[in-house]
C-alpha cells in the first residue's frame, strides 16, 4: 500500500492509497492523522518530496504514527534527497548537511529508502538500506523527444562517471567531456572548457542531476557554441530553476522530472517519475 504525503506526487501507479489528513499547527509544527482502514501487516511505502525541513518533520511523524499502528515494514521513496550537494565540508564552519538528513532518516529504521539520481556516492554511503534509481529511462525518454542523433555532454568531472553509464544503457551514444572552475568561498563559476575541437554542427544534450540557478549550463552553452555545436538541449533529473527559465533561453529544449516540484505553464518539458 502507498501513503503519498504530497497528493500531487503519485509515482506508484495502480496501488491502493492510505487515506490521511495533514495540517500545520499555528506554531508551525506539522501534524498527521492516518485512517486505520488498512492491514498493518502489509508493507507500506511512503512517498514524499522533501523541499523543506518541515517536510522532513512530516515524514518523521508519519513513520511514528505508522509504528504506533503496528506497521512493521515501511519503505520510503524520496526522489530528491535534500542537501545532497552538501556532501563535503569545503571550508571550516560548514556542516556536512547530507549526513544530518541521513542520520535522521536512518533513525526511522526503514526497510528500504529509494532515491532518484543521487548527486554523488556519498548519499548512498550514508543512507542505510538505500536504493539509488538511475536516470537512464529519463534520458531515454528525452532522446525519444529530440531524436537520437546527439552528443551527450558531461558538464564536469562529477557527472562523468554517471554519463558514461547512461551512454552504455543507450547503446553507446557519444560523450563529450567538459569542465568548469568554481571558487569554493564565493561559488562563482569560471573557466568552462569543452574537450573537443569541433562539434561539426551536431546537436548536444547536456545531462546533469540538478539545475539550481543554471549558471553552469549557460556558461557551458556559450563554449559549446564556440565549438560549432548545433541545437542545445538540457536534461536535469531535479529541476529547481530558482532564477526561472529566461536565463536558459540559449537552449532549444529543457527537460526535467517532477522529483522536486511541479511546473505549470513553464518553458520546460516534464517527464513524470512512474514506478
Amino acid at each position: 500500500m502507498i501513503l503519498n504525503l504530497d497528493p500531487n506526487f503519485t509515482p506508484f501507479q495502480n496501488q491502493e492509497e492510505i487515506k490521511f489528513q495533514s495540517f500545520t499547527f499555528s506554531g508551525g509544527e506539522p501534524h498527521i492523522k492516518i485512517s486505520p482502514d488498512f492491514d498493518p501487516n502489509q508493507k507500506i511505502t511512503i512517498t514524499h518530496r522533501l523541499n523543506s525541513f518541515n517536510d522532513l518533520g512530516l515524514l518523521c511523524i508519519t513513520v511514528d504514527a505508522l509504528r504506533r499502528m503496528d506497521v512493521k515494514i515501511i519503505d520510503l521513496f524520496i526522489p530528491y534527497f535534500p542537501v545532497m550537494r552538501q556532501d563535503r565540508v569545503m571550508i571550516p564552519g560548514e556542516p556536512l548537511s547530507v549526513k544530518v538528513y541521513a542520520d535522521i532518516i536512518n533513525g526511522m529504521q526503514l526497510n528500504k529508502v529509494f532515491v532518484f539520481d543521487a548527486h554523488s556516492e556519498v548519499t548512498p554511503a550514508l543512507l542505510n538500506n538505500s536504493i539509488i534509481i538511475p536516470n537512464y529511462t529519463f534520458i531515454k525518454a528525452v532522446l525519444e523527444n529530440i531524436g537520437n542523433d546527439v552528443k551527450l555532454i558531461s558538464p564536469d568531472g562529477g557527472a562523468l562517471k554517471k554519463i558514461y553509464k547512461v551512454s552504455e544503457f543507450l547503446g553507446g551514444v557519444e560523450v563529450v567531456e567538459c569542465s568548469k572552475s568554481r571558487d569554493v568561498k564565493t561559488g562563482k563559476l569560471s573557466g568552462f572548457k569543452v574537450y573537443e575541437d569541433d562539434l561539426n554542427g551536431m546537436d548536444c544534450l547536456i545531462v546533469d542531476d540538478i539545475c539550481d540557478g543554471g549558471g553552469t549550463f549557460v556558461g557551458l552553452a556559450e563554449e559549446l557554441k564556440k565549438k560549432n555545436a548545433g541545437k542545445l538541449y538540457l536534461a536535469v533529473s531535479h529541476g529547481i530553476f530558482n532564477k526561472g527559465f529566461e536565463v536558459l533561453n540559449c537552449f532549444d529544449g529543457i527537460f526535467t522530472t517532477n522529483s522536486f516540484k511541479d511546473f505549470e505553464g513553464e518553458k520546460v518539458e516534464v517527464i513524470k517519475l512512474e514506478l
